[in-house]
């Protein structure tokens, strides 16, 4: 669908194309409401492409009594695993006890107890000193006293985000990226009664008749719908991290651990064929309309607190291959210490502009179902669509192919009923990995001529993630893309030199790793 396909009137029209304005979507059109989805950037641009991949329970909200909030945090975290195979993976976690600073063992044995009881089956175990010097590669063995592990889940947070706006769309939904909200029409009531929206390729602008606009525009909600609480605004708090080989060092479980210098949980963890480090929690005070990167001082942040506690994993920034940051939309009262700022979201809503922002990945459809519930009074009637099911498709229907059953997982995980012939049925050549990662050949194919691709790193840093999995981004290989995407991609040679050269210049800016890639 392109930006001249818009027609007609919509019930609602959602604003933002990350992981809240993606379930909204998602669930309006399995609520049987007419929904067309815009995003003024690509679909999971912001910091839905850029999170620490965790679909948590959040243990961390226990000590601050959240109880509430954890225990609906485990309940979707396990809808997600169940509903997402292959897409929404388990991951252990192991957290190393020390004596002289952290939590307690008994802290942590209560807080896991509570866990495990809110998700309803024991989640947890207690590791011995020996038993986690065997379990946690170059841990600090001075003052180590015992460790802890627990259950949770990870994912490919922008591969989760297209899933469930493909998924909608095959249900009758529409959606646009780089398409922005430009302004709201009012009725003499007050009431919205159209949207208005510019396509970035054509320039041109477009009024869309909708009794409803929802706001999922994350860092950038205030810019349609000003809080109409005082002194209560969105503060944006940019999230780093750095990513590494597993080539020496092969992770199976996430490694969560105490930052010596401010006490915040960092991990170190295992995802799509790297390890990963982070996350900070800073103040983001740059154009949020330029894309983030990580600062030298969150980078040294990152490494001292690893250096401390794994010191014999020999991690140094010389073998970091790339790095990454997102901002989070937190919503504060007051500037507290950025760790400590709540999560949960909130609700606004004037006669038909909903605003939705804040949240946690982890709970996306909980903001849905809030958004959409402020909506419902100026909604029509409708019932719930013949919502076609994502029905998974049987592994062994490919087990004639040279790919791995969990390649095979993966690919259904991420891609749902397209999966099949869309990718799995290519050509084999195009089944093989793309370097050394995960992803395959045919993955870049399918992306390029069904995914909306308006530039190259909406190719290579959200559809595919080897710009984040490679060195150099990958850009040793755009030679190869190229000559897969071409006959999908309307480009012609001077503006496929002008998009390698703007991604090269990207990756560079905010991608590559804080030092120089060098040999140890």
């Amino acid at each position: 669908m392109g930006f001249s396909d818009i027609r007609g009137e919509y019930d609602i029209v959602v604003a933002g194309g990350g992981i809240t304005g993606a379930g909204v979507f998602h669930e309006a059109v399995r609520q049987g409401f007419k929904t067309l989805l815009v995003e003024a950037r690509d679909f999971a641009w912001g910091t839905s492409s850029r999170s620490s991949k965790m679909v948590h329970g959040g243990l961390r909200y226990l000590k601050q009594g959240k109880f509430f909030m954890t225990g609906a945090a485990v309940k979707e975290r396990e809808y997600l695993l169940r509903q997402y195979p292959g897409l929404v993976t388990p991951i252990k976690f192991i957290m190393p006890l020390f004596d002289h600073y952290g939590p307690s063992r008994l802290s942590m044995k209560a807080g896991l107890s509570i866990y495990s009881f809110l998700a309803g089956e024991k989640q947890h175990q207690g590791f011995k000193k020996k038993e986690a010097l065997e379990k946690i590669p170059g841990i600090r063995e001075e003052t180590l006293l015992s460790a802890v592990g627990f259950k949770d889940a990870q994912v490919d947070d922008a591969r989760l985000v297209l899933r469930l706006i493909h998924d909608a769309c095959r249900n009758g939904g529409k959606a646009l990226n780089y398409t922005k909200v430009t302004g709201v029409e009012r009725d003499k009531k007050g009431w919205v009664a159209a949207v208005l929206v510019r396509g970035e390729a054509t320039g041109t602008g477009r009024e869309i008749k909708s009794p409803v606009l929802i706001n999922a525009t994350g860092a950038f909600a205030e810019i349609l719908h000003p809080s109409p609480m005082k002194g209560f605004h969105i503060r944006p708090l940019r999230g780093s991290h750095l990513f590494f080989s597993s080539a020496r060092i092969p992770l199976t479980r996430v490694i969560s651990f105490i930052h010596p210098a401010d006490l915040r949980p960092v991990f170190l963890f295992p995802w799509e064929g790297v390890m990963v480090l982070g996350t900070t929690d800073v103040d983001h005070d740059a154009d949020l309309t330029s894309e983030p990167g990580i600062s030298k001082e969150e980078a040294d942040y990152l490494m001292e607190g690893v250096t401390h506690v794994l010191p014999g994993m020999n991690l140094s920034l010389s073998r970091c291959i790339s790095s990454m940051a997102g901002v989070r939309p937190v919503l504060s009262r007051k500037k507290t210490a950025a760790s400590k700022e709540s999560r949960e979201h909130v609700v606004w809503q004037d006669k038909g502009l909903v605003t939705v922002t804040g949240g946690k990945l982890t709970t996306f459809r909980l903001l849905a179902r809030d958004a959409l519930k402020a909506a419902k009074p100026f909604l029509p009637v409708r019932a719930p669509g013949p919502v076609s099911p994502a029905k998974s498709l049987p592994l062994d229907l490919y087990s004639s192919l040279r790919v791995s059953g969990r390649t095979v997982e993966r690919i259904i995980g991420r891609y749902g009923p397209k999966a099949g012939s869309g990718i799995l049925g290519q050509d084999e050549t195009l089944l093989t990995p793309v370097g050394n990662t995960p992803v395959i050949w045919a993955e870049i194919r399918h992306a390029a001529k069904h995914e909306n691709i308006h530039h190259l790193s909406d190719l290579m840093l959200r559809r595919v993630r080897i710009g984040l999995l490679l060195p150099e981004g990958g850009v040793h290989l755009l030679d190869r893309v190229e000559s897969i995407c071409r006959p999908f991609l309307p480009w012609d040679k001077e503006r496929w030199e002008k998009e390698k050269k703007e991604y090269a210049n990207l990756w560079q800016t905010c991608y590559s790793p804080p030092e120089p890639l060098k040999e140890p």
